[in-house]
């Protein structure tokens, strides 16, 4: 699709890990500018305590790695369909529901899109998973009226949705020579959602597409879980995880789920968890790595951990194995990862993901010959096993890598024109 004119509306895929805001006009990028010149901002907040500030994306993680004492929150959209959304948080010795926290970052999404476009959006599609919440249709409906009520709050007036692996799929289908039947694999933070479509570019121009779509389906897990998986097995043993009490009971291990957690990691820095620490750090057997895992409280450097270790997952997507420096914590201390061990920490999240995609071929009553294409989107679907997985259900599959950060925005982008005009 060209359009003659700019669309009156936008397209926001506001991600786990990474937001962008897609918008179509005559002869220029559909995807907005949100920071220092890049598509995506991630989706991050940083409350600065020093200078009484909120920061944004990579500038916030900017002033977070500098030093400056603060909050640091991200993953906020795992908050969706979670218990936490009606909760809060502290920040700076008040309380913060976390439906504000989510507020500030959307509010701040809206204002930079509109600033890059030189134009205000009344409009909006909005990107959402197959599945906010696995198995929970009522709880997945609430999340939905969630960011819905958020995105009025914020100033749309006009507010619809799009499945995200669908809009994927609209992205996919503008480069398409003929028809083709695609499975959409779209592996993002939090969540992997699948849809099987047929595209075609005489199939592009139509505005009712129900019929094109065979099936969909989605899993609650994303690239989060595997840094987590990988955080556990592979770093927390450093600091205590698995290792034992005097009495031979093991190690509690709430801090460290906490800690390998990207929306949790603030609350390994509560009162009562740190005295939930004393309170065992004299039986336990190891001492020397619970002293590690108080100075990373005591120094606040979960996020910095939680960076390190989703660095070396995607380092291990290019290499055998990755040393990870921790050198802030214990001088000369450091972790040897493996991509053999990280495989083996998520493969039962990737036999889901592989049951989610043959639940799918059967719902739709289509062998695995006849799917011509696999597309991937998200920025976490690049982890070799997980693809190796794939390949192993739809061996005679094209495989084909769209932009994993920005397909998703730029077919929310094209339907926000179907929908709304110019």
């Amino acid at each position: 699709m060209t359009p003659q004119t700019a669309a009156r509306a936008c397209g926001i895929d506001f991600g786990t890990s990474n937001s962008t805001v897609g918008w179509l006009r005559p002869g220029q990028d559909t995807l907005l500018q949100l920071e220092d010149g890049k598509i995506t901002l991630p989706s991050v907040v940083f409350f600065n305590y020093e200078e009484d500030h909120s920061r944004f994306g990579r500038e916030a993680l900017r002033e977070y790695i500098d030093g400056y004492e603060g909050r640091l929150m991200r993953s906020l959209k795992s908050l969706l369909g979670s218990s936490l959304i009606d909760s809060q948080t502290e920040v700076q010795g008040k309380a913060l529901p976390f439906r504000h926290l989510l507020t500030l970052f959307i509010k701040e999404l809206k204002l930079r899109a509109e600033a890059n476009a030189g134009r205000a959006f009344d409009e909006v599609v909005l990107g959402r998973p197959v599945y906010f919440v696995d198995d929970n249709p009522q709880a997945d409906k609430l999340a939905e009226d969630t960011l819905a009520d958020i995105a009025r709050q914020v100033g749309f007036k006009e507010i619809s949705f799009q499945l995200e692996p669908i809009a994927a799929a609209f992205d996919y289908e503008a480069s398409v020579q003929k028809e083709e039947l695609v499975l959409i694999v779209d592996i993002g933070g939090g969540t992997s959602d699948f849809t099987l479509i047929r595209l075609s570019p005489d199939r592009r121009a139509q505005a009712e597409r129900r019929d094109d779509i065979l099936a969909t389906g989605g899993v609650h897990i994303g690239g989060t879980d595997f840094d987590r998986q990988l955080s556990l097995h592979g770093v927390m043993p450093l600091f205590g995880f698995k290792t034992r009490l005097r009495n031979n009971a093991e190690m509690p291990s709430s801090q460290y789920f906490n800690l390998a957690t990207w929306h949790t990691i603030n609350f390994a820095y509560t009162r009562k968890a740190w005295m939930d620490l004393q309170d065992v750090h004299r039986d336990a057997a190891e001492p020397n790595k619970l002293d590690r895992l108080f100075r990373l409280i005591q120094e606040r450097a979960g996020h910095w951990l939680a960076m390190e270790v989703e660095a070396a997952k995607i380092a291990l997507s290019d290499q055998a194995q990755h040393r990870m420096a921790l050198d802030p914590i214990e001088a000369g201390l450091s972790c040897e990862l493996s991509r053999e061990d990280f495989e083996a920490g998520i493969a039962q999240m990737l036999d889901r993901v592989a049951t989610t995609v043959s639940k799918l071929l059967a719902d739709a009553q289509l062998p695995a010959e006849a799917i011509d294409t696999v597309f991937f989107t998200g920025g976490s679907s690049g982890v070799p096993a997980l693809r190796a997985s794939i390949r192993a259900l739809l061996p005679k599959a094209h495989h084909v890598e769209g932009n994993l950060f920005g397909s998703i925005g730029s077919g929310l982008a094209i339907e926000a024109m179907k929908r709304y005009g110019c």
